[in-house]
């Protein structure tokens, strides 16, 4: 009987372990801003240069980089932009 005990319990944790829920991530395109959309400003690029939006369509944030307007759909897209904007400047 304690041979089968211990089976069954370690199963038995091994199950609960795996039920639980796994941590979610915000995917970048789910990530807008409360801000109205931007249409007044011309941005140098066609679409976010971190998650690929149409910039057209969605324009809540701009940034301003040797002397050129880029446009972001949300403040977190123009703040990955900003760590290192020679990554993703248009050349």
């Amino acid at each position: 009987m304690k041979y089968n005990l211990f089976p069954t319990v370690f199963l038995s944790l091994s199950l609960m372990a795996c039920i639980q829920e796994s941590p979610k991530v915000k995917h970048k395109s789910n990530m807008t801003s409360s801000k109205s959309n931007i249409k007044n400003v011309i941005v140098v690029n066609i679409e976010d240069p971190i998650c690929h939006m149409k910039t057209a369509e969605y324009t809540t944030d701009t940034a301003m980089y040797k002397n050129n307007i880029y446009g972001f759909c949300s403040s977190y897209c123009k703040d990955e932009f900003k760590k290192n904007p020679g990554k993703y400047a248009q050349k």
